[in-house]
């Protein structure tokens, strides 16, 4: 496999204290993706489950 690593997907919940964090940070991520690579790859990437849990 290389330099590569698996890493499962977490099943646990996000403590409260990031939540707030995480609302505020969601728009201008989406935003940036979005805008530097249009909405169809700002999907495709989203409907990755991997992809979704590093966010």
């Amino acid at each position: 496999m290389g330099n590569a690593m698996y890493l499962p997907l977490h099943h646990g919940k996000a403590p409260y204290w990031l939540l707030g964090r995480m609302k505020k940070l969601a728009k201008p991520i989406i935003s940036i993706i979005i805008e530097e690579f249009g909405e169809k790859e700002f999907f495709r990437r989203i409907s990755n489950p991997i992809f979704f849990q590093s966010l």
